[in-house]
């Protein structure tokens, strides 16, 4: 009985319903483009990687990328850049994704949208 069940948990923790599936349609190279809607911080394209629900930065540029994305899709992290940090929410669906972005810069602060395109 024992080995039933534990088979058939194994089982189940294969399946494409599992939290680990469900997260892993995410993997891959995305495209993300921020947008600075108030403030003066620009406008940037970013390569960021997603593996087994980690986000990392993709590029050369002296940047880190740290978050997660859920099972469900939901995406929190942040984006540095030497003392500066943007802190990042929103969401994945199939291929696309997007959510919103708030930093401080010193004496100001910006905010924004962000829009993410899957490359592979």
């Amino acid at each position: 009985m024992r080995s039933r069940i534990a088979a058939a948990a194994f089982a189940a923790a294969l399946l494409p319903g599992s939290a680990e599936a469900q997260r892993a349609k995410f993997d891959g190279t995305w495209s993300v483009e921020v947008l600075t809607q108030k403030g003066d911080c620009g406008m940037y394209r970013w390569p960021v990687i997603v593996e087994r629900g980690r986000a990392r930065y993709g590029g050369p540029e002296d940047f880190t990328v740290t978050g997660s994305v859920g099972a469900d899709g939901r995406v929190s992290g942040a984006i540095m850049r030497g003392q500066e940090r943007a802190v990042v929410n929103g969401r994945l669906s199939g291929a696309f994704g997007t959510g919103t972005w708030t930093t401080s810069r010193g004496s100001r602060s910006c905010s924004g949208r962000w829009n993410a395109e899957k490359r592979g």
